[in-house]
């Protein structure tokens, strides 16, 4: 079966930072890049970056631009966001899912608001507050 399972969350005062991992196992990620997304309380899901599989390419969204870093190991089938510089306004439910190579642009360029993917991890919970 199709699992990811985050991890990394927790409680850090702002300007601090949190290494997130997401470990992909029960199938082939070949065809799919990763995509990190966050839920703060009662706001709608949205992009935060994406990196591409086989070419290692990383998007970020304006708002985590300069203070988040994507990063994947294919060995390990593990991929991780380190972010630093952390605001209260990052607080929230820090997901990861498959993104299909042919919906890359859509999700990880444009950050459509429709996050239509099949497969997520069941988030981790990332609280910035002093």
């Amino acid at each position: 079966q199709v699992q990811l399972v985050e991890s990394g969350g927790g409680l850090v005062q702002p300007g601090g930072s949190l290494r997130l991992s997401c470990a992909a196992s029960g199938f082939t990620l070949d065809g799919y890049a990763i995509g990190w997304f966050r839920q703060a309380p009662g706001k709608e899901r949205e992009g935060v970056s994406c990196i591409d599989r086989r070419q290692g390419t990383q998007y970020y969204a304006t708002t985590v631009k300069g203070r988040f870093t994507i990063s994947r190991d294919n060995a390990k089938s593990t991929f991780y966001l380190q972010m630093n510089g952390l605001k209260p306004e990052d607080t929230g439910v820090y997901y990861c899912a498959l993104v299909p190579e042919t919906q890359l642009f859509r999700i990880c360029l444009l950050w459509s608001s429709n996050l239509d993917m099949d497969y997520w991890g069941k988030g981790t919970v990332v609280t910035v507050s002093s």
